[in-house]
């Protein structure tokens, strides 16, 4: 990966990936998790995505993006620790297969520095229906019960730090802005915000950084530092937190505090360890909380790294609580004791790694991979986290569980007859 620093604030980044037909283009732009603008960073990549110098409206994007033999162009927002980053998605096939010879990764990193700092969609009209389209993505959110009882789960966990908020707002906050609001806000962030730019595939990366730095000339950034994540801290006590709706099937959260952060020697072994045990159709819960005691419907586990935090989701009958409960816990305590077949490690290593290598055929996941390693201050590539997983023993993993520790017991259930 070629690295080329921009100015203070902004750094591009090149990633050959020749095998690919395509070019990628990320930009994302890294805000600290805070109440007092979640929902204005929520809102802001879908009206940036409306219009700008280069191309006034949506229609004019998307004449923009035809020209570049169907290019693509896409926004959102998510968070990674308690990073909350406003993404800005480009794709283009690779100048090398352009049947006239066009430039177009040059065109297409025109079209995104000029959306990044020359819109001119802070409109009342654009700004109220994106507001009413990211109120639609938040509501879509409360109906959808297995993200919602994971999302409340992370709420009970984490309160009041950054990583409890949703990425995407909230109703009452988005509804609060205005287009002069918004506009504000963005004139206030994007010279005092950590902003990566990605580039995948075949590309010249000294002449995309000579085609960038034309729009930040004479611009004033002042200096900015990536949000810094915090470490789920351990209470003396386990929360346990009940929600009642209108549910015909129980979702059951638990939150556990790892004890191992993205730096620490056993991070790669604490990755196997969750493999192990809610990762697939190879694991413990899988295999005997779902297929042998048919106790849920689902049932996995998963890593927030940068948080030193793992959650585990079932969908249960509301009856199956106490039983589904005992055997998630039976089955950590297994791992804690060393109760590894060779079959669990062998699939869990093999998963972890055919992942990795999977994110060479896609290039925003390569991009989301680095972004993460560069949130958990990390350096190795794809390659070398490969080879660490690789040299993971059942003992490593049996060392990364022994550490991990209840947190938090979500469940939501039926509302009471």
């Amino acid at each position: 990966m070629e690295t080329i620093r921009i100015n203070d604030n902004i750094t591009l980044y090149y990633i050959p990936m020749e095998k690919l037909k395509t070019t990628s283009i990320g930009v994302y732009l890294h805000r600290p998790l805070c109440e007092g603008e979640v929902s204005e960073n929520a809102v802001l990549p879908y009206v940036l995505k409306r219009g700008c110098k280069a191309a006034k409206d949506s229609e004019a994007v998307a004449k923009y993006l035809e020209e570049l033999y169907g290019a693509s162009f896409g926004a959102g927002v998510s968070k990674s620790g308690n990073d909350q980053f406003i993404h800005l998605g480009f794709e283009t096939i690779s100048d090398r297969y352009a049947a006239g010879g066009e430039k177009l990764t040059a065109e297409l990193t025109r079209l995104a520095m000029s959306v990044l700092f020359e819109p001119v969609s802070f409109t009342d009209e654009v700004v109220e229906i994106e507001k009413k389209n990211a109120v639609d993505r938040i509501m879509s959110e409360l109906n959808d019960k297995r993200i919602y009882a994971r999302n409340r789960c992370i709420e009970e966990m984490f309160a009041p730090s950054g990583y409890a908020l949703s990425a995407h707002g909230t109703k009452d906050g988005v509804m609060k802005i205005t287009a002069q609001s918004l506009k504000a806000h963005y004139d206030k962030i994007i010279t005092s915000t950590p902003i990566d730019i990605y580039v995948c595939g075949s590309a010249d990366a000294e002449s995309i950084a000579d085609a960038v730095k034309p729009y930040v000339q004479g611009m004033e950034f002042t200096k900015a530092k990536l949000p810094k994540s915090e470490m789920l801290a351990g209470g003396e006590n386990v929360k346990r937190v009940t929600d009642r709706m209108e549910v015909t099937q129980g979702k059951l959260c638990l939150g556990f505090k790892t004890g191992t952060a993205p730096t620490d020697s056993d991070c790669y072994a604490l990755q196997v360890m969750c493999c192990v045990f809610g990762g697939g159709a190879h694991s413990k819960l899988f295999s005997n909380v779902r297929e042998k005691l048919s106790l849920c419907y689902y049932a996995s586990s998963n890593l927030l790294s940068l948080n030193g935090a793992m959650l585990v989701n079932a969908g249960i009958e509301f009856e199956n609580f106490d039983k589904a409960y005992n055997e998630i816990m039976a089955q950590l305590d297994a791992v804690k004791n060393g109760d590894v077949s060779d079959w669990e490690y062998v699939s869990s290593v093999k998963a972890l790694v055919n992942g990795f290598e999977g994110f060479k055929d896609n290039q925003f996941a390569m991009q989301t991979f680095h972004i993460n390693q560069r949130l958990a201050g990390l350096t190795d590539d794809i390659d070398a986290v490969k080879e660490k997983i690789k040299a993971v023993t059942v003992d490593d993993i049996k060392r990364a569980a022994e550490k991990i520790e209840l947190n938090t017991v979500y469940f939501l259930t039926g509302k009471e007859e």
